[in-house]
């Protein structure tokens, strides 16, 4: 009698991505088995004929409401499973991603979300180490403690100087997730802003301090575009607000600004 599968991967997708068969790819070679389902607001024959290829099902967002966000939150809540990986079409996931997550799950039960580290994928490779991923860990190293991880203090540590959880590497624990998680009409902070609101929940947050996955930056992503429009400061200073007095807040931003940088090839 096969194991029940707990864990399902819901590939995000939009339009028509050059690196979307490479991410269903990864989702599909895992060591354990994931159910794996397509989401998209934007259905067309490029993502139908890639479905087809791999005998996925698409779900369309038909909703009104319309922007990022609101497809986070409809990609998350199509996951039928207590594990619920919402995948980022140009992003890949190592092997053993799901193993990890499973693992941690029957460990802490209680967990809001589940995630590790993750590396770049940039023109040059694989990236491990630069400036931007080790502040990063440095700002989730509390979080190794799991112990500690529940508190909403640490919880949100991990969020006053930054966003130091990368979307695309995170786990949702469906029974402890409120369903909308992201809705907003933000474009580059809603992964921040749905750390944030889930940090005053009850639950820990779940940290593997190894790289499971890898995120690619290049210049046609939703990140860089937004950086490049100068689109970001204001959600920076609108989510710094939440953490601090609005005149450290503007003091942050200003400085936070300088390392958007490194999100650019």
């Amino acid at each position: 009698m096969s194991e029940e599968i707990i864990h399902t991967f819901v590939v995000l997708a939009y339009k028509e991505s050059k690196y979307l068969e490479e991410c269903i790819n990864s989702v599909l070679n895992q060591t354990v088995k994931s159910n794996v389902v397509i989401a998209t607001s934007t259905p067309n024959d490029f993502i139908k004929k890639i479905a087809k290829k791999y005998k996925l099902d698409i779900v369309v967002n038909k909703s009104e409401k319309k922007g990022i966000g609101y497809d986070f939150d409809f990609a998350k809540n199509v996951g039928k499973t207590p594990l619920v990986t919402i995948a980022h079409q140009d992003d890949i996931y190592d092997e053993n991603y799901a193993e990890e997550m499973i693992k941690a799950y029957k460990k802490k039960k209680k967990s809001l979300i589940i995630f590790p580290d993750y590396y770049e994928i940039r023109k040059e490779g694989k990236v491990y180490k630069n400036k931007n991923l080790k502040i990063k860990k440095f700002l989730l190293l509390k979080l190794r403690i799991h112990g500690w991880s529940k508190t909403k203090f640490i919880k949100r540590s991990a969020l006053r100087y930054g966003c130091a959880i990368g979307c695309p590497s995170v786990t949702f624990v469906q029974e402890n997730c409120p369903n909308k998680v992201f809705e907003s009409d933000m474009k580059c902070d809603i992964d921040w802003l749905a750390w944030e609101r889930l940090s005053k929940e009850k639950g820990y947050f779940y940290y593997i301090h190894k790289p499971l996955m890898g995120h690619r930056i290049y210049d046609e992503s939703t990140t860089s575009k937004v950086l490049k429009d100068n689109g970001r400061t204001k959600e920076d200073y609108e989510m710094f607000c939440k953490f601090w007095p609005k005149f450290i807040a503007k003091r942050i931003t200003k400085f936070y600004q300088k390392s958007e940088k490194s999100n650019q090839d």
